[in-house]
C-alpha cells in the first residue's frame, strides 16, 4: 500500500526566485481567486504571524482574504506583497 503524504506548497517556496516564479504564474492565470490563494501560500511560507505583524492585519483576516474563496482588498494584496518583499507591477498583454 502507497502511503500519502500532505503536500504543503509554501514548504517548497524557500527561495525568493522560488517565490517570484510561483507568483508569476499565479497572475498569468487572470483567476483571481487564484492569485489570492497563491499569495496565501507565500504568506504562509514566510509566516503568516510575520506577515500580520508586517501588515497590520489580523491573522484570521488573512487566512480568509487569501484562501481559494478570499476576495482581497486591493490593499490587503499590496500589503502582503509588500510584507514578503515583492509587489504589483503592470505589463503590457501580449
Amino acid at each position: 500500500m502507497t502511503k500519502l503524504y500532505d503536500y504543503n506548497p509554501a514548504d517548497a517556496l524557500k527561495s525568493d526566485e522560488a517565490i517570484e516564479l510561483f507568483l508569476a504564474d499565479a497572475f498569468e492565470t487572470g483567476d483571481s481567486a487564484y492569485i489570492a490563494k497563491a499569495i496565501g501560500v507565500v504568506a504562509r511560507s514566510k509566516g503568516m504571524a510575520t506577515i500580520a505583524r508586517e501588515t497590520g492585519l489580523s491573522r484570521e483576516q488573512l487566512y480568509r482574504s487569501l484562501s481559494e474563496s478570499g476576495n482581497p482588498r486591493l490593499a490587503t494584496t499590496i500589503a502582503v506583497l509588500k510584507a514578503v518583499g515583492f509587489q504589483l507591477s503592470g505589463k503590457r498583454a501580449t
